[in-house]
């Protein structure tokens, strides 16, 4: 008679149990190595090369040559086609038969012409199941076809995931066999790696762990590999064990499986297609084998991309939608970045992914995904409320280096005071696999134990696809309910993509999307111009257009014949056009006060246009700025702006990613020669000094520092030659002013930030985002920076200061170098910001007037199309309703922008029959019709709230 089975030490037991399971020790008798049976090799291969990612039909056209287990293939970012052709033994019948497969690179399987699985050693996919179980008249020979990118799920960095790809790279293909499955071993490597977890994860204080470890001790006991008919008695033993439930009280766990693909990171646009195919067509196949099993997706872009190349499986994805295990969710055309889209830019997320999902797959979104992003604006509550969105998932908080997020679930509360329900997945993860280890992480980490008992679990491999396994799924269902584990339930795989760090070649891809985009708005804009000049004809000249919702008079550069430009003072109305007669005609000047540009013997250099008064010194640094008006100086005494300052960039690991605090304390102010600083335009119109500077021995910089007449704000116009490694350049301005708090422009508002360190969380914010400007000010002055392409900042103390290039190596390790042109501006202002026109001047800055040739016949007269009353209104948008009959609607989008009640007035010159209040997503607001009186709409706002108006306007006469 047996003795019965005792545990009489805990680590040589638990280590028992390890090499009982494990793929390197004792797997010649162990049950690991039991997991496949018989094995036969595949009846031919044969290969081809390509540096193109060919569809399917295509490449099954072309030449395949004779290929062999242990065959290289590359480089980077080429395409194998294997043709792999089978023949089952007849033995076999009656067994579950794999194709094991595993070579570096991603592969997809293709049988019948359609993608059926994706393979990758990396995301532990490496057989594909040919058959349940062979049956006596299945087929025993079929073709099937691999495509294998030459690229792992994380890229072909060099040395490490982040580091600039390897070009020369080269693959291999190390197996390619039939195999007998056993999936009852299986299901004991499940139970017997879960016991361990338990064991292991409740520690020796734990009686539920002593349970698991006994539990699994038996089962070694009774289980022999070479036999069988012993497994039925282990899995009974593992199943007691499972079966005893846990109590009502637990914490619920809700698993959400997760296919995390970025759009553009560590490989091009193109490669992300064939990861979505690969990572999609594999959870389909998970799905068909796991019935309660349910996917999610929160991309619109890859969906759209997958219909265009793979309309097959997207036919598959809408099959499934309609069975309920396929939910599209997140609202959003892709997982865009949280702090710099603008908010226009934010809405036409929503806009284009919420249609996108109602077209496929018949209804929108009613939550917002975002796991990957590491900012979020203040103005995203608002904006998901207005398009039909309530709860919020995301997790990138967790990545703080200083603080520690005080909660996980919560009520998000705007900046209009706009609230969503947020969750934080406590495991700070969304590449779970299912361990015990992570399940009681994410209980153990709830910040919000008591208040809220449940919490999202995010598995499956991601960053760059492959998502959940069936061992993962096997896991889950086992811990679904089981005493001493919070309780499983499987909701849904969600996939995402997030804009962000990438290698080389997707920069460039991107920088031709751009041109497209520029090369398509020009077009656009010359159209518009042409449609703008309706009605009495004038002389023959230019049109000057300004898309601002107010008026406007500034200093502009106008063409002449023969290329060259002259200056002249120009005033445009709100929303519209004003002709300007040939520059011969041109008066010099209104009555303004002109610009004087005096250059001292010392080599200083003061402008002054009777508003404010800027001295240069010799080498180009601002040692006083004056508010005329009232004498006001605005840079600290004794200290100069305009100081360009080089920090060490030299983050612990996420070079492209992370500025830590300690590059403050590299900081080396850039110090320029005397006698470079030189006149450049005159005065009158406009008067500029402009100077050279040697950053380093291999960077340089030019600028051109500039004041127009009528203009309140001075203008450093720069250009960057940027050569360096790891260095970070800024530029400072201290202030002469005093506030706890400095105002930073956001999506459709600004918020405030300190400007001390007392907490961890303020020293946290050492360096912010912002869009256009920000504001330091006192009582009844203060000063800002305004920029039109820049969105780093701070303001420690008294000192603003502006982020302008970076220089970091991977993964891209030509990021940011060459040549660079942006312009910032400073504004000294008497009161607040916003009534001295602080947030339409950075609008002016970003937004010049535009002087385009006036198509004959030219207006004899300006022209408005929209006005407002009130100056803390800002009207951002005007564009073509998305369901536009005969394109006779307009959708405008304004925002209160001062922080405040108001009852505005929008002036209209259009032929409008109608306004409507809408939503974001341009869905009419029933109760939101507007009497138009004399041409005017009366609107009513609270603080930063967006509205949207639906226009529709009058048919044109017959």
């Amino acid at each position: 008679m047996a003795a019965a089975p005792a545990l009489k030490h805990w680590r040589t037991t638990v280590e028992r149990v390890e090499k009982f399971v494990s793929p390197l020790y004792f797997t010649d008798c162990n049950l690991r190595g039991r997991l496949f049976g018989a094995t036969c090799p595949v009846a031919a291969l044969s290969s081809f090369l390509t540096p193109d990612r060919l569809p399917y039909q295509e490449a099954v056209q072309r030449d395949f040559r004779p290929a062999q287990v242990g065959c290289s293939f590359g480089p980077t970012w080429w395409t194998c086609w294997f043709r792999v052709e089978l023949t089952i033994p007849e033995a076999w019948v009656g067994q579950e038969v794999h194709l094991c497969w595993e070579s570096d690179g991603e592969g997809l399987v293709w049988r019948d012409g359609e993608p059926v699985q994706g393979l990758t050693k990396e995301g532990k996919k490496t057989s594909y199941v040919l058959t349940d179980r062979l049956g006596e008249r299945d087929p025993r020979s079929l073709t099937l076809y691999v495509e294998v990118a030459c690229n792992g799920l994380l890229g072909a960095g060099k040395g490490s995931i982040i580091a600039a790809p390897d070009p020369e790279k080269m693959f291999q293909l190390s197996r390619a066999e039939l195999a007998v499955f056993h999936r009852d071993v299986h299901m004991l490597l499940v139970d017997l790696e879960l016991l361990l977890g338990i064991a292991k994860g409740l520690g020796k204080d734990n009686q539920r762990s002593f349970q698991a470890l006994y539990t699994a001790n038996q089962m070694v006991n009774v289980c022999d590999p070479a036999q069988p008919e012993t497994f039925p008695v282990a899995q009974a033993l593992a199943s007691r064990f499972f079966g005893q439930r846990g109590g009502e009280s637990q914490h619920t766990i809700h698993a959400t499986g997760h296919c995390h693909i970025d759009t553009a990171w560590l490989w091009p646009f193109k490669e992300t297609m064939r990861k979505c195919a690969r990572s999609w067509v594999t959870a389909l196949q998970l799905m068909e084998r796991n019935p309660e099993f349910i996917f999610a997706c929160s991309q619109a872009q890859q969906l759209e991309w997958v219909k265009n190349r793979y309309p097959g499986l997207h036919s598959r994805l809408q099959e499934f939608a309609r069975r309920g295990q396929f939910v599209p969710v997140g609202g959003t055309w892709v997982e865009m970045d949280g702090n710099l889209p603008s908010g226009e830019a934010m809405v036409r997320q929503f806009l284009q992914g919420q249609n996108f999902f109602l077209q496929e797959f018949g209804k929108m979104c009613s939550e917002f995904w975002l796991p990957d992003t590491f900012g979020y604006s203040a103005q995203l509550p608002q904006i998901m409320h207005g398009c039909g969105i309530r709860r919020f998932l995301t997790q990138k908080l967790s990545w703080n280096l200083v603080n520690s997020f005080p909660h996980h679930t919560f009520f998000w509360e705007g900046l209009d005071g706009s609230r969503v329900l947020v969750h934080f997945p406590p495991g700070d993860s969304y590449g779970m696999q299912g361990s015990v280890e992570e399940v009681l992480k994410t209980v153990a980490n709830n910040r919000d134990k008591g208040r809220a008992n449940h919490s999202a679990f995010l598995f499956g491999f991601g960053d760059g696809g492959g998502g959940p396994t069936q061992t993962m799924l096997d896991r889950l269902k086992r811990l679904s309910n089981t005493d001493g584990l919070p309780r499983l339930l499987l909701l849904n795989q969600f996939h995402d993509v997030v804009t962000g760090s990438c290698i080389q070649i997707v920069a460039e891809e991107a920088m031709c999307h751009y041109e497209d985009i520029r090369s398509h708005g020009n077009t656009l804009l010359s159209t518009a111009a042409a449609a703008l000049c309706a009605g009495e004809p004038g002389p023959e000249g230019l049109l000057i257009v300004n898309t601002l919702p107010w008026k406007r008079t500034e200093v502009m550069a106008l063409p002449k014949p023969g290329g060259a430009h002259s200056l002249a003072l120009v005033t445009v109305p709100s929303m519209g056009y004003a002709p300007v007669p040939p520059p011969t005609s041109l008066q010099p000047l209104l009555p303004q006060q002109p610009v004087f540009v005096l250059q001292e013997t010392d080599g200083s250099v003061t402008l002054d246009n009777g508003i404010i008064r800027v001295k240069l010194d010799p080498t180009g640094r601002l040692t006083s700025l004056v508010l005329v008006a009232s004498g006001r100086e605005a840079i600290a005494e004794g200290a100069v702006g305009n100081q360009f300052v080089l920090f060490d960039d030299v983050p612990l690991y996420w070079d492209a990613w992370d500025v830590m605090d300690y590059h403050l304390e590299t900081r080396k102010p850039v110090l320029g020669q005397a006698g470079t600083l030189a006149v450049g335009t005159e005065g009158g119109l406009r008067g500029s000094a402009w100077f050279l500077l040697q950053i380093s021995p291999n960077s340089r910089l030019s600028q051109e520092v500039v004041l127009d007449v009528g203009c309140p704000y001075v203008r450093f116009h720069t250009e960057v030659h940027w050569h360096e490694a790891h260095k970070f350049l800024k530029v400072e301005f201290p202030a002469r002013v005093r506030s706890s708090q400095a105002t930073y422009e956001i999506q459709f508002g600004h918020l405030q930030r300190p400007t001390h360190y007392n907490t961890s969380w303020d020293w946290a914010r050492f360096e912010v985002w912002a869009h256009r400007w920000m504001d330091l000010s006192e009582h009844g002055f203060g000063l800002a920076l305004l920029n039109d392409c820049k969105y780093g900042a701070s303001v420690q103390g008294s000192v603003l200061s502006l982020s302008l290039l970076r220089a970091p190596k991977a993964p891209d390790a030509t990021a940011d170098m060459g040549r660079h042109e942006f312009t910032y501006a400073l504004m000294p202002h008497k009161g607040s910001f916003q009534d001295a026109g602080v947030i339409q001047a950075a609008y002016s800055l970003n937004f010049p007037l535009l002087a385009l040739p006036a198509p004959s016949p030219a207006p004899a007269t300006s022209w408005s199309a929209f006005s407002l009353s009130s100056p803390a209104v800002v009207l951002e948008t005007v564009k073509q309703a998305e369901s536009s009959p005969q394109r006779r609607s307009l959708v405008l989008r304004l925002y209160e922008a001062h922080g405040s009640h108001v009852d505005c007035w929008l002036h209209l010159s259009l032929p409008v029959q109608e306004a409507i209040l809408c939503d974001l997503l341009e869905r009419p607001d029933p109760a939101g019709h507007l009497p138009l009186r004399d041409s005017r709409l009366k609107l009513t706002f609270s603080p930063f709230q967006v509205l949207s108006l639906l226009l529709v306007l009058q048919p044109p006469p017959h």
